[in-house]
Formats: structure tokens, C-alpha cells, sequence
């Protein structure tokens, strides 16, 4: 037997050399793979024990799955990226002499983009290769509560109608189910009861609800609040659930993957599948593996895979990007309202048992939001001795100095949530606003999208028994060992849901979105603020979505932001480490990660720092710095340059809220997925 001394730089090579073998069915690989494997994770505890702070996930290797040829070359994540991190000295986090958690926003050199058409003959050819094709029924993209009500839904379908054969993919970029999700959440059940067929309760395991027992809504003035009535829409105590969403997305998750539904979590997707001849979105490619910081493919690098299907659903969450892709491309915005967002703000908190009150709901309005910043804090007390606190702040405000993290960070000193928090030290696209819910909207978007998906299934002939299935496995197998690409028997076939639409308006989570239609747009009148409270009570208790006319929302979120020199300067105050935290300590929390050598995937046009610093810094003097609540914008004083300072990137810390693609004012920032797995690796949200 070999010794356990073996270096690790030799683990490495053996298990990449027995990982090769097995693509190619070397049954001999086995117990080599599994002896390596094991060896090689020994030397990474050793590593990450002697750390002050470990910001790497070690991964479940998929190693029968059927995708186990494009997952298997990245080892886990380990082999391939977070071992050749370690034995770089410039990577603190894995420092046991660091007396920093991660450097994560200094030191970081610009890198210039190499051009295609200046790389390689061999590198061109890389980038440009011909992808592997897989073939499923229904592909979704995003492991959220939406994208796995749709999955959940079509194999309840296909087992009780259909012949249980119905291929369901989902594709989901964070390295774990449930990790990229953050919510308040006070959860009504409606949507899960749908979804699970039950009348009474919530279809989730009792230790992770917790029912509403007691609700109040305070407006906060400095130092001071004032009861505000409730609207009937927030209506909470007997009722709802105070739940961590992430945590309810790994549990539907495993219900899926009962079903037969296939999951595969740390896979980005960055394409849309066009069919020339119809002109319709016949699959989804993954993202390339392994391209550098300059745009060239490294010595690591992995095509992205293609999966092909006779329906796409996407469900990325808000602003998603393939999602602003095919909006763009069949024009799904023409004739509606743009779209508004808010950035959500949270920390999960283990408080004082004297502090603590199970059940507990707060919302607040006010404070420390001016009264033409749309928003409201919130915090829920559930589980053992745990309270999110959270601060919703809406985008559409036009003063470029406002921070909604540090907005966020003065909301926790207000004594409604300062005397819950003092003493305790650390923090652990359907949206009904008046509510401030959107998952039960969400899953119950999830569920009609599957039952239209499901009867134009059937009305095509497009279920297989599982004879069919059988053969279609032996003429793949036959074209894999000839050489040839795999054809389904039924083709490209690419299905209209025009059906969705229909049903969304005749369910009740239309009926829900368009009683309360005026009341987000009322905000933004010329009353702002007051205006707002006393028409959506109007709305709320009286009309219930009866009004005959619809108020329009402005413009964009971004077009609606004005010249810094129209607005006062905000100079916040400096975090006290005990209620408030600077913005790298609270990004370190959310284990965020992403490759050191990664192409950075936060787009300006041609890359060009100095082109964007001439085209925005004059005018809104670093609004990048203060939207951003992750700190990966940042204008470094710089005499030599024009404007005295220079722009950088840290694309390493981005917490994935895609906020900069929202409200760059001359949007010239895209937000693209990143390699699979990267992002922050949130828990109990």
C-alpha cells in the first residue's frame, strides 16, 4: 500500500490521472479513486486546520452522475483551484501568519484582456470547439423555489399521468442547493400546500418553521418609534411562518430529487440555445471553465456543456441573466412598465435569551431612510435564539450618495433593534409588496409553469414510455461509440407555453399582484413618503385593487438617479464592531469566493477602467462604491490620473446581487455568471 506521506502535489496527479481512467470505464480506477480522494482531502484539512479563517467549500463529487465527464476534471473544486491557491503566498486567507480574514479588496492588479483575435490559433480553437450535447425534457435554470416547484410539479405529473419517464434537469450555480438564497422570510404556506397537495399547517419539518405569534408595524424616527395599523395583507400571527429560505430550498430540493428530478448545483449558465429555423430557445450552454483574468483559456480550462430541451424555464431570480437576454432578443418588455427592484440587506443574529421572543414579527418604516427613499426594516425571531434583522432599501432613489449598506448599519443603532441586538457582539420577480412576500408567489408561478409545460407535453405526443426511452439509450450508445453526435428521436422540438400567460391571469396569484398594483407606484408620487402611506391605505383597505386606472411606474432604476452636485454630501458614521461592521467584515461572513485567475465577470465595455472612470466619476462621484454592499467598486486616489483617482474591480468579493447591472447610471455594467460554485455560500437565510 502506498504511504499517506506522498506529497500532495503526487495526490493530485494521481487522482486527475485515476479520475481520467474512470471517464473511460476503467473499473480497476475504483478503489485508486477512492484511496486518492480520500488522501488528497486529508492534506487539505491540514491545510485549512493551520488557517485563521477558511472561505473554501469542499464539494460532494458527483461521481455517478451522468455528467460525472464534465464534472469530474474539476476535482471538487480542490485539486484544480483551492490547492493551487494554497501554495500561492499571496493568498492570505490560507495563511496561518495572516492577521487578516481575506484580503479581499487591496492589492489587486489590472489585468488587460488579451482579444481573440490576438490569442493562439490553438487557444481560438479551444474557446470555439465544438460543446458536448446532452438531451433532457424540461431544463431549469436556477435551484430556487421557483425553478424546484417546476420540477417538483412536472414529476408529480409525469408519475401520476404520464409514464414516469419525463427527463427533468436543473441547473443551479451556487455550489450547494440553497446556498445563494437570502430572504426575510416570513413564509405564507399557500404556495407549499399547493405544491404538496395538503389543505392545514406548512409542509415542512417543524424545526425549521416557526409560527407567528405576535406582529407589530413601528415608523422610527431617531431615537423613537410610533405604532403605524397594519394593512390586512400583512396580517401574520396564526397564520404564516418565519422560516430561513435557504434552508426551505435544500428541503425542496431533496423532495425533488425523490421525484426523479436531476439536480446538478455549482453550474453556471451563460448562453441561450437559439434555433435558427424557428428562431426559439431550444436549450441552455454552460459556462466555460477556467479562462484567466487576461481572457485566455488557462491549462485547467473546460468547455461548457450543452443541454438541449423541448422547453427552457427560466428561473434565476430577479435581473437574471440569461433572463435579460431573451427579454432583449423577443422584445418581452415592449408595452409594460419597467421594472423596479429593491436591495435586501440581512444578518442573522444568536441574541440574549432575555432579548429573545419566539414568533416574533417587526416591520418599520421610516428611519433611517429620507422620506423619498422607498423601503423598511423588518425582524423575525424564530428558532433557537435567532433574529434576522434586515433593511429593504427600493433602487429607485436619485441621491448618488446614498449607501444602503450603510443605511442598513444605522438602522441597527435605532433602539427598536439595538436593544435586541446590544450585548451579543457577532451576527451569525413576484413580489406582493404590501405583503413584503414573494416565495409563496413564487412557487405558485413554479406550479403553473409545470402544468402548462406538462399538458402541451401531452397534447404533442411528447411523453415517452419507457420502451421508447430504452431505445433511444441504445441509439445513443451507438452514435457515441461511432463517433456521431446523438439526435433525439423527436428532434429539436422547442415548446410554446402561450397557455402560461392564460393561467397566471386566471389563478389567484394574478388576482393578488393586481389588487395591490398601485400601491409600489405611489411611493414615488409628489407626496413621496406620506403620500404613499395614505393612498396604499386607501388601497389596502378600502378599494382593494377596485381603482379604475393603473398608476405607472418612472423611468428605470438607473435612469432615475441624478448629479451627485444636485444632492448633499452623506457622511455616515463609522461602525462600532459591536451593532455595526465595515463592509469587507461582512462580506468575509458570507464566505464569499471566486477564483483569484478568473476572467472578472462584471462587464464595462472593452474593459476599459479609464473609460469608465471619464464617463461616470464627474458626475456621480463613485456611486459604485456606495450601491455596491459588498464593496467590489472602488475609485483609489490617484494624482497621475485625470480625475485624481483610479477605478478598480474587485470582482472577488461580488456577493451576486447584481445591484451594479441595476443601477449604473449609463448602464455599461453586465453582470455575468460566474464560474460555477463561486459566490457566497449563505446559511440559515
Amino acid at each position: 500500500m502506498i504511504g499517506s506521506n506522498i506529497p500532495i502535489e503526487l495526490s493530485i496527479y494521481f487522482y486527475s490521472f485515476i479520475n481520467i481512467c474512470r471517464v473511460y470505464n476503467n473499473n480497476a480506477s475504483h478503489w485508486l479513486l477512492a484511496y486518492f480522494k480520500k488522501l488528497l482531502m486529508s492534506h487539505v484539512m491540514k491545510v485549512l486546520k493551520k488557517s485563521m479563517y477558511s472561505y473554501v467549500k469542499i464539494d460532494t463529487l458527483h461521481l455517478d452522475s451522468p455528467y460525472s465527464s464534465m464534472l469530474l476534471p474539476r476535482i471538487s473544486r480542490i485539486s484544480s483551484d483551492a490547492i493551487h491557491r494554497m501554495s500561492r503566498s499571496r493568498i492570505r486567507a490560507f495563511s496561518p501568519y495572516s492577521k487578516a480574514l481575506r484580503s479581499f479588496s487591496t492589492g489587486i492588479s489590472y489585468f488587460k484582456e488579451v482579444p481573440f483575435s490576438r490569442m493562439t490559433e490553438e487557444e481560438q480553437q479551444l474557446l470555439t470547439e465544438q460543446r458536448v450535447v446532452d438531451h433532457a425534457d424540461v431544463c431549469v435554470v436556477g435551484g430556487g423555489v421557483a425553478g424546484l416547484a417546476t420540477a417538483i410539479r412536472l414529476k408529480q405529473l409525469d408519475n401520476k399521468e404520464g409514464y414516469g419517464t419525463l427527463r427533468v434537469v436543473v441547473l443551479e450555480k451556487a455550489p450547494d442547493m440553497g446556498s445563494h438564497i437570502v430572504s426575510g422570510a416570513v413564509l405564507e404556506p399557500r404556495g407549499l400546500r399547493e405544491l404538496f397537495y395538503t389543505d392545514d399547517g406548512i409542509p415542512l419539518p417543524d424545526d425549521m418553521v416557526t409560527l407567528v405569534e405576535e406582529e407589530h408595524m413601528r415608523f422610527l424616527v431617531p431615537n423613537d418609534s410610533f405604532p403605524v395599523p397594519e394593512p390586512p395583507q400583512m396580517t401574520n400571527v396564526g397564520k404564516n411562518y418565519i422560516v430561513s429560505l435557504s434552508e426551505v430550498t435544500k428541503y425542496l430540493s431533496e423532495r425533488a430529487e425523490k421525484l426523479g428530478v436531476e439536480l446538478y448545483s455549482g453550474i453556471s449558465v451563460d448562453e441561450l440555445v437559439i434555433d435558427d429555423a424557428s428562431n426559439s430557445v431550444i436549450g441552455v450552454a454552460t459556462k466555460d471553465m477556467g479562462i484567466g483574468k487576461d481572457g485566455v483559456p488557462n491549462d485547467d480550462f473546460e468547455r461548457g456543456m450543452q443541454f438541449n430541451s423541448k422547453l427552457t424555464v427560466l428561473a434565476e431570480g430577479c435581473h437574471g441573466s440569461l433572463s435579460k437576454k431573451a427579454i432583449k432578443k423577443y422584445n418581452l418588455r415592449d408595452g409594460r412598465n419597467p421594472q423596479t427592484y429593491g436591495l435586501g440587506l440581512k444578518e442573522v443574529w444568536e441574541v440574549k435569551p432575555e432579548n429573545f421572543k419566539k414568533g416574533y414579527v417587526g416591520h418599520t418604516m421610516g428611519y433611517p431612510l429620507s422620506e423619498d427613499v422607498y423601503g423598511g426594516g423588518f425582524q423575525y425571531h424564530f428558532g433557537d435564539g435567532l433574529v434576522t434583522v434586515g433593511l429593504v432599501v427600493g433602487l429607485d432613489y436619485k441621491n448618488p450618495w446614498i449607501s444602503p449598506y450603510q443605511e442598513f448599519q444605522k438602522l441597527k443603532h435605532h433602539p427598536f433593534y439595538s436593544s435586541v441586538l446590544k450585548g451579543v457582539g457577532a451576527s451569525a420577480g413576484f413580489m406582493n409588496v404590501p405583503k413584503i412576500k414573494g416565495s409563496h408567489t413564487a412557487i405558485k408561478s413554479g406550479i403553473l409553469a409545470a402544468e402548462s409545460a406538462f399538458k402541451a407535453l401531452q397534447k404533442q405526443n411528447l411523453l415517452k414510455t419507457v420502451e421508447e426511452v430504452e431505445k433511444e439509450t441504445i441509439l445513443k450508445e451507438e452514435a457515441e461509440e461511432r463517433g456521431d453526435e446523438y439526435t433525439p428521436l423527436d428532434g429539436a422540438t422547442a415548446l410554446e407555453l402561450r397557455s402560461y400567460e392564460e393561467a397566471f391571469k386566471d389563478s389567484w396569484l394574478f388576482q393578488e399582484l393586481y389588487e395591490v398594483r398601485n400601491v409600489r407606484p405611489s411611493f414615488s408620487g409628489p407626496f413621496k413618503l406620506l403620500g404613499g402611506l395614505a393612498f396604499s391605505g386607501l388601497v389596502t383597505l378600502f378599494t382593494k385593487g377596485r381603482e379604475p386606472f393603473t398608476l405607472n411606474h418612472h423611468n428605470t432604476d438607473a435612469y432615475i438617479t441624478e448629479n451627485a452636485a444636485l444632492h448633499p454630501k452623506i457622511v455616515y458614521p463609522k461602525p462600532d464592531g459591536e451593532i455595526s461592521f465595515d463592509i469587507l467584515t461582512s462580506v468575509s461572513r458570507t464566505g464569499t469566493y471566486h477564483k483569484e485567475d478568473e476572467r472578472c465577470h462584471l462587464r464595462i465595455p472593452s474593459q476599459d477602467y479609464g473609460l469608465h472612470t471619464e464617463r461616470l466619476y464627474k458626475a456621480y462621484r463613485g456611486i459604485e462604491n456606495r450601491f455596491c454592499p459588498a464593496g467590489v467598486y472602488e475609485y483609489i486616489p490617484d494624482e497621475s490620473k485625470k480625475d485624481g483617482v483610479k477605478f478598480q474591480i474587485n470582482a472577488q468579493n461580488c456577493i451576486h446581487c447584481k445591484t451594479c447591472d441595476i443601477k449604473i447610471p449609463t448602464q455599461t455594467i453586465n453582470w455575468e455568471v460566474p464560474e460555477g460554485g463561486d459566490g457566497p455560500k449563505y446559511q440559515m437565510t
